[in-house]
């Protein structure tokens, strides 16, 4: 199994070594959030420390970007780390796109599904000098000058990864992308009898497989040295498993276990601006359906539990101070968990 890590996106200072940390610690990758910082601009500090970790962003927010400007800063990133960039996109919800963003929320699998296939027509004019010429019902893409053509990398060109949680995204994502990174609002049972099954039809329908498609997330990891700091860690997770799941789009994965009521339960509260009451409503039975939890020794075996057969790649942050033989040997002991994922088509 893989193994990700989160820079410190608010501290671009910190951003390259803890990558160069993450990289000696045996991590797979590094990825960077778009929530209340920027998910490009940390990578690069990264890139410029590190020689081998992939640089994920997880996720960018796509449709208030337009996709030349994406491609941009996908093909710098790609060429400054000589090849490790993987552009991870997501689509957020309808409301943070019309009120938050001031976009329109028309069609958003059939929209994403567009702006993959323009980014890989910008990347194949840029790279091998095809001429740009995308059309669809969404975006347009037909002009392109020596001018604003970056010179050929002779890369491979940039993976892009699409954040799935519904059937039309999951299909979407098999479809065009490289790679599904599900939202960690996920359960065991809600990957095998729903996401996985969808994306191996839709793969198979496109002669692609699970071998060159990375599965990424799909639900949390709390950990730490010792029961104190690993319940710590829970209760994190506990607001976030309540936050998303007052979101009525994520209510499938609580219909799947029958406590769609909570959902229900939720959503009332965040409307009512009650956020701070709406943790205590997931009980720990509930709680355990989404998490792998446990202290660092036993860490690589409730991963497996709760991911093993199912997920490529799971996102790992270690305590501060934790020491460097205690990370390393958890990194290596969770990649050696079994994986279908062997690497990205060239």
């Amino acid at each position: 199994m893989r193994v990700s890590m989160s820079l410190p996106t608010h501290d671009w200072a910190a951003c390259g070594p803890a990558a160069r940390q993450a990289e000696e610690d045996g991590f797979d990758a590094v990825t960077a959030n778009e929530l209340r910082h920027d998910p490009f601009t940390p990578l690069a500090f990264a890139a410029l420390a590190t020689e081998r970790v992939q640089l994920v962003t997880s996720v960018a927010i796509a449709f208030p970007r337009s996709p030349m400007i994406v491609a941009n800063q996908a093909w710098d990133l790609h060429a400054h780390s000589k090849g490790r960039f993987v552009l991870g996109l997501g689509s957020q919800v309808k409301a943070h796109n019309e009120r938050r963003f001031s976009v329109p929320w028309i069609a958003p699998a059939a929209r994403m599904g567009e702006y993959v296939e323009a980014l890989r027509a910008i990347f194949r004019c840029w790279e091998f000098g095809e001429t740009l010429a995308y059309r669809g019902r969404h975006y347009n893409f037909t002009l392109m000058t020596p001018e604003f053509a970056p010179p050929a990398q002779h890369l491979p060109l940039p993976p892009v990864a699409v954040a799935a949680v519904g059937p039309l995204m999951l299909k979407t994502a098999a479809r065009v992308a490289d790679s599904a990174r599900l939202h960690s609002f996920a359960t065991r049972a809600y990957l095998e009898q729903v996401v996985r099954p969808q994306l191996a039809a839709e793969l198979a329908a496109h002669g692609k497989s699970f071998a060159n498609f990375e599965i990424s997330g799909g639900g949390f990891v709390a950990t730490g040295p010792d029961a104190a700091s690993v319940q710590e860690a829970a209760e994190k997770v506990r607001y976030r498993v309540a936050f998303y799941g007052s979101t009525p789009a994520y209510r499938g994965v609580f219909d799947l276990h029958g406590v769609g009521d909570l959902g229900i339960r939720l959503n009332a509260l965040s409307r009512e601006g009650r956020w701070s009451e709406m943790a205590a409503q997931v009980s720990d039975d509930v709680l355990d359906l989404f998490v792998a939890r446990a202290t660092y020794d036993g860490l690589p075996e409730a991963i497996a539990r709760r991911y093993g057969g199912i997920v490529d790649t799971v996102s790992l942050d270690f305590t501060p101070g934790t020491p460097a033989a205690t990370r390393r040997a958890t990194v290596a002991a969770i990649q050696k968990i079994p994986r279908s994922f062997r690497g990205f088509h060239s």
